[in-house]
């Protein structure tokens, strides 16, 4: 895809001539940002995801992400700050050059699993505190108390799903990874 930024260089995104497969990635990559959107991913950090995500090599640019996206570098900014942030890809630069190349690394998904289960620990915690609040007797305790015993059993079984996949993925022939 050109760059989408004008001529001006104000990073406006300009027109760019249809081309059916650029467009169709492009509309895959706003339903895949969409889906983690819903998940709590403000919309450019979702959406430099997605075009991460489906790059052959695996690393852009932020010029190269600006383009992929049609929005301007400054965009492409907080987005890559924010998944940086979270371990969620990783800036590279090669030896000699002054470019930062942006990468998702082969185990995001376990970084994302990772991040949940810190957040069911942090419902946990809350449940308890409101259990220990209201009290345990009652009903709302009860429920409550329910709610905290599905959290700790989820976060307690991640670290084995983590495992077996592991161990499916060694089994997986090379073509599927």
């Amino acid at each position: 895809m050109p760059d989408g930024t004008s001529v001006a260089g104000v990073g406006q995104p300009v027109a760019e001539p249809k081309d059916p497969v650029a467009d169709g990635l492009l509309r895959y990559i706003e339903r895949f940002a969409s889906l983690l959107i819903a998940l709590g991913v403000p919309p450019m950090p979702a959406r430099v995801f997605g075009a991460l995500l489906v790059t052959d090599s695996g690393r852009l640019t932020a010029a190269e992400l600006a383009s992929t996206l049609v929005v301007s570098r400054a965009a492409i900014s907080d987005g890559v700050r924010y998944l940086t942030g979270l371990g969620l890809i990783h800036r590279e630069r090669e030896p000699g050059s002054r470019r930062d190349y942006y990468r998702m690394p082969d185990d995001v998904w376990i970084t994302m699993l990772s991040l949940r289960d810190q957040t069911l620990v942090r419902w946990s915690g809350l449940l308890r505190e409101g259990i220990d609040l209201i009290g345990a007797g009652t009903p709302a305790g009860a429920r409550m108390a329910e709610h905290a015993a599905y959290v700790e059993f989820v976060s307690k079984e991640l670290p084995g799903i983590v495992q077996r996949w592991e161990e499916y993925k060694a089994s997986l022939p090379r073509d599927d990874r």
